[in-house]
């Protein structure tokens, strides 16, 4: 082996594609606040919560919008693959880069098995003998062969999934629209915008109520940090990644908070049940031809966009961690296609998992993995704002370079956003149905600490801090 080819098994993102240019983020960050949480999620929660679900949204969202300016002033002082991983290892030590890592691995395997659930679910409104285990089993093996292929055009393939998306939702919008004003299809004689307040008031069942949707509200809005991932991988990172995070608000505002708005002025709140889709039961009783199967399709294949963006993901993550020497070394190879084949494989085989849910508690099974899912995309988020937090101060103090992209207010904000993060765990905790994500947390902790120890022992040097290394932006 040449002295060149040593230097190049050293480093660690040897192998991977590069040049998202600002076309796929921008699109990538549409699609990532589009997904199966809004699709499918939102029709138990309008049965829990009635129109008010609408401002739930809205409040999580603004609380996600300071997450990502948070990210975006450390992505901008220090653009890394690991991202949030390497935040947690700088400004809190190794063992919570490490701890971070495997736990977002965790939330893409987990949320891998809710977007399976919802494909197997929006089968059955087709062919409703098919047992949901099966269709989820079809899709697991479709997309695993997929990912195995090529990740040269996951940037492609992911900009056309999420222009789908965003074009039927946009398409949703303007027919709910047109009912509400022209008056036309089967809804038309009792769309109103009335329909908000009409059936026991905004609160139905009191903000109690509205307020334990929130852990559901959050579930939605998992992978929005992903942009951040592409974002520092970027061509351009301190053009595209500022564009993508400041675009959010309104994106919310358009894809959540308008989109359930039109609905539920379109059909009262008391005609939506869980596990179906508020889009295609709309569509349905608007009574378009073939509407709510055409629905139906978008929102199959926005949930088999986010299972395959999971499988690239926790791929990507189990290499980083071998890297970093926590994780075995045979995650750290490539294969021929240049895709890390060995941890998708890994990966693809705990989101099995949900198969075998799929078949013992299908019924269960979407709200199980969804409260798990939460919860280890909460951990994520809580390490983004404590490590903001840290930083900011070691800027104050002068120790650390400003970023090009300071969120506003500093990290007051960062604050505000721990606290309801904090709160939503303490609804979680509440939930006897979604408490169950606290105990798999609880047993995932241990697992983790245990492991821990071991590396320890085997190699001390895991737990020193490293310096970290700059590279030029812009």
């Amino acid at each position: 082996m040449t002295s060149a080819q040593a230097e190049t098994d050293k480093t660690p993102e040897e192998g991977y594609e590069r040049g998202l240019g600002s076309r796929q983020v921008q699109m990538i960050a549409i699609g990532g606040a589009v997904g199966v949480g809004l699709f499918l999620g939102a029709g138990a929660n309008i049965a829990k919560a009635g129109p008010s679900l609408i401002f739930m949204y809205a409040l999580a969202g603004v609380i996600i919008f300071f997450i990502m300016r948070a990210l975006g002033e450390l992505l901008l002082y220090r653009p890394v693959s690991g991202s949030f991983a390497e935040y947690s290892r700088e400004f809190l030590g190794p063992f919570f880069g490490y701890f971070t890592a495997w736990t977002y691995w965790l939330m893409w395997v987990v949320t891998g098995m809710a977007e399976l659930t919802a494909a197997a679910i929006y089968v059955n409104y087709w062919f409703p003998a098919v047992s949901q285990w099966v269709t989820a089993l079809v899709f697991l093996v479709i997309l695993f062969v997929a990912n195995l292929i090529s990740v040269k055009l996951f940037g492609e393939i992911e900009f056309w999934f999420s222009m789908v998306k965003v074009t039927a939702l946009i398409g949703m919008i303007v027919i709910g629209l047109g009912v509400l004003t022209f008056g036309f299809s089967s809804a038309g004689d009792t769309a109103s915008v009335a329909n908000l307040w009409q059936f026991d008031g905004f609160f139905p069942k009191g903000i109690g109520s509205s307020l334990m949707t929130l852990q559901g509200v959050m579930f939605a809005y998992l992978a929005v940090e992903l942009v951040g991932v592409t974002a520092g991988e970027s061509e351009n990172p301190e053009k595209t990644l500022p564009k993508a995070i400041n675009t959010l608000p309104w994106r919310i505002a358009l894809f959540y908070v308008g989109a359930l708005t039109v609905i539920l002025c379109v059909v009262k709140w008391t005609e939506f049940a869980p596990g179906v889709s508020p889009f295609v039961e709309a569509f349905a009783k608007i009574g378009i031809p073939a509407g709510a199967g055409i629905v139906n399709f978008v929102v199959l294949t926005a949930a088999l966009s986010s299972c395959n963006s999971g499988m690239y993901s926790t791929g990507r993550m189990l290499r980083t961690l071998a890297d970093n020497g926590e994780a075995p070394r045979a995650f750290s190879k490539l294969s021929a296609s240049k895709t890390p084949a060995f941890g998708i494989t890994i990966s693809v085989a705990f989101m099995g998992i949900g198969v075998v849910l799929n078949y013992v508690v299908p019924e269960k099974a979407f709200g199980y993995v969804t409260s798990v899912a939460t919860a280890a995309g909460i951990w994520t988020w809580l390490m983004i704002l404590i490590s903001h937090v840290l930083y900011r101060r070691a800027v104050d103090a002068g120790r650390l370079p400003a970023s090009s992209f300071p969120a506003p207010g500093g990290a007051k904000f960062s604050y505000v956003a721990i606290a309801f993060l904090l709160f939503v765990t303490g609804l979680i905790a509440y939930d006897p149905d979604s408490r169950v994500c606290l105990y798999v947390m609880a047993g995932w902790t241990i697992a983790l600490a245990a492991g821990w120890f071991a590396l320890k022992s085997r190699n001390p040097q895991i737990t020193e801090r490293r310096n970290p290394e700059f590279e030029k932006v812009g």
